[in-house]
């Protein structure tokens, strides 16, 4: 539970338990705590801090990729392995049908249970992960199939065994080939973006990001550790808001094309209203691209990215 959700909480069990037996409440008892909820919503999620809109993004019962793939995909075939090392379930993979398109859809996994955590390391996905990611947007260009990704990730995992087998230069080569594949590619962050993890997936003609999602280059409690030599409960809030990591933040210094509202109380609370917002917006992304030339699609991806950063011309 969000700390500040707490009352609403509270409000909740109350609804819950009138929903089970409705005669235990006055007439009108229910519709009226159910607008105090919606109140009390709204005001809440209204002007969320960085660091709120962070732990939202990390509600353990928010949707991921493969809610999705349940809520927007129709004949979801994914794919396993990348050819020269394992498979890694933190990334999925596979053709899917979105709408009236066929794509292929990438997305992190962190898993819902505890041993589905561990074994998708939070969302932390291994150089294969990205390898086999890469692998199947080949395929997809050869096939003229548009591409769609879902971030989802604190960042690409760290460990010992990742660097071993190439975790920087996989990212590195992910960067480069989406950069040119010529077939159009529609990029959302669900929940976090962190840093080349997120990125290494990202390299889209369109990005968008959930409301209540973070995008940034680093995770606050890195940063924390980093500025203030600690993470905690005082330096994470700061380092949220001076990494400019929300929807809103991103969206105002042109690292994202597009906002996608979530539910009242975020996506956690309605995944079926979210999946179809999410799937909305991307077929409205896919109808404008797939009318683009390959070589305009290339060049423009290429020419949005450099842009990135770069100071206005004075006129």
């Amino acid at each position: 539970m969000l700390d500040f959700e707490q009352p609403i909480v509270e409000i909740e069990r109350q609804i819950s338990a009138l929903e089970t037996n409705p005669q235990q409440g006055a007439p009108d008892e229910l519709e009226t705590l159910r607008a105090t909820r919606s109140t009390l919503l709204a005001k809440a999620y209204r002007d969320l801090s960085a660091w709120q809109t962070v732990r939202v993004a990390r509600h353990p019962a928010r949707p991921q990729t493969l809610d999705y793939t349940d809520l927007m995909c129709r004949d979801f075939s994914q794919f396993h392995g990348d050819r020269r090392f394992g498979d890694d379930p933190a990334m999925v993979v596979g053709f899917a049908r979105i709408g009236p398109w066929k794509v292929l859809l990438v997305g992190h996994q962190k898993g819902r249970t505890t041993g589905e955590r561990i074994s998708c390391r939070f969302g932390c996905a291994n150089p294969e992960g990205y390898r086999k990611a890469l692998l199947k947007m080949k395929l997809a260009e050869k096939f003229n199939l548009p591409i769609v990704t879902l971030v989802d990730t604190p960042g690409a995992y760290p460990g010992i065994d990742s660097e071993e087998r190439g975790q920087a230069e996989a990212i590195a080569v992910n960067l480069r080939e989406m950069s040119r594949i010529r077939t159009p590619i529609v990029s959302v962050v669900i929940g976090e973006g962190g840093s080349g993890g997120a990125l290494g997936i990202a390299v889209a003609d369109r990005v968008a990001m959930l409301e209540h999602s973070w995008y940034s280059v680093i995770s606050p409690e890195g940063c924390a550790a980093i500025l203030w030599k600690e993470a905690n409960e005082r330096t994470n809030p700061l380092a949220a808001k001076s990494l400019a990591l929300t929807s809103r933040d991103n969206l105002r210094n042109g690292l994202i094309d597009a906002v996608i509202p979530e539910p009242l109380g975020g996506a956690h609370r309605d995944p079926k209203a979210t999946a179809q917002a999410v799937q909305a917006w991307i077929v409205a992304q896919l109808s404008e691209l797939t009318r683009i030339d390959s070589e305009t699609l290339v060049r423009c991806r290429y020419e949005k990215f450099r842009r990135i950063g770069a100071s206005p011309k004075k006129s």
